[in-house]
């Protein structure tokens, strides 16, 4: 290989790794966070402690009752924070954005149980028709 083609695909793997760039990066001094918050379905009871407390970062999933996360930079850090702290079974964590990938694609393939706390009572309609 020459130089030129060195050049080249020096020049083309740079332009390619800043344009993925935002700006927003913490190592830039943006604003995005170092990490994501995740909840580990399998472990969480549905109490609906963290969508209470940071309701623009987690709701409770309809067909399962859990709760999930619907954005990243939903609620402030600190109060993202908080509904992690006090969550009663510890499902809640900040996990590596690298991270956040893998383990959404490993929940695919969870058997998560319904747990029915959901307060349109569609659970209990489900559970009443599958008896008869």
């Amino acid at each position: 290989m020459d130089n030129s083609s060195v050049e080249t695909a020096i020049k083309t793997s740079s332009e390619s790794e800043i344009s993925d760039r935002s700006g927003f990066e913490p190592e830039l001094g943006g604003e995005l966070r170092q990490n994501a918050v995740f909840v580990d379905e399998t472990v969480c009871i549905g109490c609906g402690h963290c969508a209470h407390t940071a309701s623009s970062t987690f709701f409770l999933e309809e067909d399962y009752g859990r709760a999930r996360v619907i954005a990243q930079d939903g609620d402030e850090e600190e109060l993202v924070q908080e509904a992690i702290d006090t969550c009663p079974v510890d499902c809640i964590a900040w996990v590596n954005y690298n991270d956040l990938n893998k383990l959404e694609e490993a929940r695919k393939h969870q058997i998560i149980q319904n747990l029915g706390i959901i307060g349109d009572g569609a659970a209990l309609r489900r559970a009443i028709n599958s008896q008869t």
